[in-house]
């Protein structure tokens, strides 16, 4: 007797595993971010990467403003180079290093001063307190004015002929005469740095007080419950969870106080005692003409603000890993 053929029934398809649809997802997701990068970064190379390129190109060159079309490779001479028994170039001009050293201290007095008052400003704007609203905008101004007019005006006002400051002071008996605020060395880096805090301490306060109206209130609460000193909280549950913030915040200050231009220039001009590194390759590539030796202090402030910002990232990084454990 013949055994009847039955038909066995489908194998169902295997499900492809989780792991894979999750690699195969984030493929397509960077895919697709490439896509819509491409032409921010098509752009972003042609407008700033070759510039960049031919500033890192003429510093090896003898090239200058008068005749751009006749240029001769020099290799490092305009960097530095040792000829008739002395250094020549820019890592051999104290008026280069003067304008290092007056740019490092410039970033890092304005931008801890900007941190401090920045996390104050901040502070008092995140209490409740009526006219609030007012006051945030009213905060905000000297961050809006663009920073030519504010360096104008604060040069009027600093001005000591007919100045606002010096007669304040005088008259509240605070000095006896007036004061060249940005033509003494002994004042004009104040100066600058007074001006620059005043405006771009609106900046940090705003970052910092996004973070802190994303904070939880459980933790508040309960260390109001607890009778923790204010001060106390802020260091220990504050600042810690703004640290992300104000770490953003100090990154961008920093980048910003180190190509510091405008606001030195409006009030004290080619000032030695206040000249920074971008007023001294704009000092050489526009007065002196010379394009070669204004690139290779260019390409020098553009190496500087990279190991800086690398070395603070670095660094940050460290700190958030070493706070998470």
């Amino acid at each position: 007797m013949s055994t009847p053929v039955t038909e066995s029934a489908p194998i169902p398809a295997r499900p492809l595993p989780t792991s894979y649809r999750s690699t195969k997802v984030r493929r397509q997701r960077v895919r697709a971010a490439w896509l819509f990068l491409a032409p921010m970064l098509v752009t972003l190379t042609m407008v700033a990467g070759w510039p960049l390129l031919r500033t890192f190109y003429f510093s090896f060159t003898d090239a200058s403003l008068s005749d751009m079309s006749n240029t001769l490779f020099i290799g490092l001479e305009n960097y530095l180079v040792y000829d008739d028994g002395r250094w020549f170039g820019v890592l051999a001009d104290p008026i280069w290093w003067r304008a290092v050293w007056n740019t490092v201290y410039f970033s890092v007095v304005s931008v801890s001063l900007e941190v401090v008052f920045g996390v104050i400003v901040a502070l008092v704007l995140n209490a409740e307190f009526k006219g609030r609203t007012l006051v945030r905008a009213a905060v905000l101004i000297p961050w809006a004015i663009p920073t030519i007019v504010s360096a104008q005006m604060w040069a009027w006002m600093l001005n000591d002929q007919f100045g606002v400051i010096n007669y304040l002071l005088m008259a509240l008996g605070i000095i006896a005469s007036p004061i060249a605020w940005t033509a003494d060395a002994s004042y004009s880096m104040w100066a600058v740095i007074m001006v620059d805090v005043w405006k771009t301490t609106p900046f940090v306060a705003l970052l910092v007080l996004a973070a802190l109206q994303m904070l939880p209130k459980d933790c508040y609460e309960a260390a109001e419950v607890d009778g923790i000193h204010p001060v106390k909280v802020f260091f220990r549950v504050t600042l810690p969870l703004i640290t992300p913030a104000l770490m953003v915040a100090v990154i961008f200050r920093l980048l910003d106080a180190l190509r510091v231009f405008d606001v030195i220039y409006v009030l004290t001009s080619n000032s030695t005692s206040t000249m920074s590194m971008s007023i001294y390759a704009r000092q050489q590539l526009v007065e002196f003409q010379d394009v070669g030796y204004g690139s290779a202090a260019s390409t020098l402030l553009f190496l500087i603000i990279a190991l800086a910002t690398i070395a603070y990232l670095y660094l940050g990084r460290k700190q958030l890993q070493l706070g998470g454990d």
